[in-house]
């Protein structure tokens, strides 16, 4: 049965990408497939064989080493603040983040990242049917985080045509930062953050090659990044403060969206009867449904798939963590869609970016923002669909 529900699922997610799609006849088929089927393979090995165990457990353990080593100077700093016995959020799971993020600094600076992003930017630049550009957008963005990316290639914004100014936005809202994957694997379960990452890596590409396909001359695939020449202190201490900032920001989103959410719950209920959170949960059932979720199960985890696109993914994870009663294999479906920076607020901060870089650039991303937004939330729901088969 969950096989036929899988191809359900593809049809549906595949059939409102071409609803959308800027140039039908254009669509390359022959890499769809071959990514689709390095998705079925990868989900299968990470899930279901030992090999994948192996490689599971060896990056939990390494994030949760590295989570201990932050938890040190966390507790330097704050220890005695927390009462005995207790969890602050932002003490466990957000702050870590800054030791992530000078982790992230030293990679960068002794030039271990920009290789590695750099061939498997290749690599998959023969599969996908994009440009180098782009796979290295998509590849990059996985390790800086969905903003952060435009500054390494600011320098080619303003020659950049629109279709593919979308396909990099569509990268980077697919996927997440590395930064942040250690708080994630504090709220569900590291197999699925893992498997997640790979699926939207090439789940972008595949959405993205049916609703915006074009060709790259070879006159047009070039890549320029721009670097900046920092010393081994200055660049300690800029992703320290970048860690730091982006620990904040998603602690402000927090607070705010947490607050405004139960009051709007609030409200729908006194008006309705029914929380908004719960009305929410109706309209997306469909799509729980289809990308696996069992039926008993479609409203509960509908709602928590709503609250990611509305808010965060966040504040779906921590009502993920409070929700009991769910299988297995919901929380492992819902999970894995969860994993990625498709929500509302991603257009704005993805429009910052680059307008920040670029006005009219940002301008021309603020009028596809909708439809960015439309494409990653189904790259989303590809990756759970295929999940789903798995699980």
């Amino acid at each position: 049965m969950k096989y036929l529900i899988f191809i359900l699922g593809l049809a549906v997610v595949f059939l409102l990408a071409y609803a959308v799609s800027n140039n039908r006849k254009q669509i390359k088929f022959k890499p769809i497939v071959i990514m689709l089927v390095l998705q079925i393979l990868l989900t299968y090995i990470l899930l279901n064989t030992g090999i994948g165990l192996f490689i599971i457990h060896g990056i939990s353990n390494l994030f949760e080493k590295l989570l201990g080593y932050a938890a040190d100077g966390v507790n330097f700093v704050f220890g005695g603040i927390a009462n005995k016995g207790a969890m602050p959020f932002f003490f466990n799971v957000l702050l870590p983040i800054v030791f992530i993020s000078v982790l992230i600094g030293i990679a960068q600076h002794l030039r271990i990242l920009p290789f590695v992003i750099k061939w498997i930017g290749f690599f998959l630049s023969k599969i996908n049917g994009l440009g180098r550009l782009e796979s290295y957008n998509a590849v990059a963005s996985a390790v800086f985080g969905q903003s952060e990316v435009f500054i390494s290639v600011k320098k080619l914004l303003g020659h950049m045509p629109r279709h593919r100014l979308y396909t990099l936005c569509t990268s980077a809202m697919s996927t997440v930062s590395a930064s942040i994957l250690g708080a994630y694997m504090t709220l569900i379960d590291p197999k699925y953050v893992v498997t997640a990452l790979m699926l939207n890596l090439l789940g972008g590409f595949i959405i993205v090659n049916i609703i915006n396909p074009y060709e790259v001359t070879a006159e047009e695939d070039i890549i320029d990044i721009q670097e900046e020449k920092q010393t081994f202190f200055e660049m300690l201490g800029e992703y320290i403060m970048d860690g730091f900032k982006v620990a904040i920001i998603v602690g402000a989103m927090l607070i705010g969206f947490v607050a405004l959410i139960s009051a709007i719950n609030d409200v729908f209920n006194s008006a309705f009867g029914i929380t908004f959170q719960k009305l929410l949960g109706y309209v997306f059932a469909p799509f729980a449904f289809i990308v696996g979720v069992p039926s008993s199960e479609t409203v509960k985890a509908g709602t928590i798939m709503a609250t990611k696109l509305v808010s965060n993914e966040f504040v779906a994870m921590l009502d993920l963590t409070r929700l009991k009663g769910l299988s297995e294999r919901t929380v492992g479906i819902v999970s894995v869609f969860l994993v990625s920076f498709a929500n509302f607020s991603s257009i704005g901060i993805i429009t910052g970016a680059v307008k920040g870089l670029h006005e009219q650039k940002g301008n021309e991303v603020a009028k596809f923002g909708l439809k960015l937004l439309y494409g990653a939330t189904l790259v989303s729901l590809l990756s759970a669909a295929v999940a789903g088969m798995m699980i």
